[in-house]
């Protein structure tokens, strides 16, 4: 009898050095009523046979992918569709995905501080930090979680010589486009169109053609104008004026 129960069954010590799984995880998935054993014996030790050693797999599996317990048990017991579990899931990874790699980015612009010539002191870097937190924070009033990982994401696959170089780009068309703003250029005049080519472009860059991430843009440019003409140096409104009217022009060519 016993030699049956032992081919049959396995013991709590011998389930948890077969599957990994601590012995005081399976008394924690045994008191959550996610994995109990079938059988106990005479003085109480759990015994688990073949399905429930199977019911750990799917656990493990499940949590392997970082679902929390209290949905795992929804979706073993048919509480929960399995696809919209994982579908909802995917969307949460979505968006720690974005943090982290806005976090990156951040990390990227306070090591070109630190490392730039002079270095930077802790008052610098403390201001850095400052700056980055207040930029952070408008930039998530304007753009959703899923944008910021799209972001993100063509961040990532351009590279950052990419991004340095369109980041390069930027100061030397406003200061193009304010030089001609100042001699009084026509914005239809020819070296203004190419310009407002320019400028599309770079922004071009950024959304990659998505309409909702240029309106996010825009908004956001148009909200806090002067505060990005302070901190940037432009775009100022006469410079985003300027450029319109000369696109405008282009689009009759």
């Amino acid at each position: 009898m016993a030699q049956e129960q032992s081919a049959r069954f396995r013991k709590i010590g011998r389930l948890a050095a077969e599957t990994g799984v601590t012995v005081r995880t399976l008394h924690h998935y045994d008191h959550l009523g996610l994995v109990c054993p079938s059988e106990r014996t005479t003085a109480g030790h759990r015994l688990y046979d073949t399905g429930d050693v199977q019911r750990l797999y799917q656990v493990l599996a499940l949590r392997q992918l970082g679902l929390p317990l209290e949905s795992i048990s929804a979706v073993l017991e048919g509480k929960l569709p399995l696809g919209e579990l994982l579908e909802r899931h995917r969307g949460h990874l979505d968006r720690q995905l974005a943090v982290i790699r806005n976090l990156r980015a951040q990390l990227d612009t306070m090591i070109t501080q630190v490392n730039a010539p002079g270095g930077a002191t802790v008052t610098d870097f403390t201001e850095l930090i400052q700056k980055v937190v207040t930029v952070d924070e408008t930039i998530r009033s304007y753009f959703s979680e899923t944008q910021l990982a799209e972001l993100a994401q063509r961040r990532e696959r351009a590279g950052e010589e990419a991004v340095a170089e369109v980041e390069a780009r930027w100061p030397r068309l406003l200061a193009r486009v304010q030089e001609a703003i100042d001699a009084g250029t026509d914005p239809s005049a020819p070296e203004a169109r190419e310009m407002a080519r320019e400028w599309q472009e770079l922004l071009h860059r950024f959304h990659g053609g998505d309409d909702n991430l240029r309106d996010s843009l825009y908004r956001m440019q148009s909200d806090n104008a002067e505060e990005i003409r302070q901190q940037y140096g432009g775009p100022t409104r006469a410079q985003m004026d300027f450029i319109a009217r000369a696109g405008e022009a282009g689009t009759g060519e």
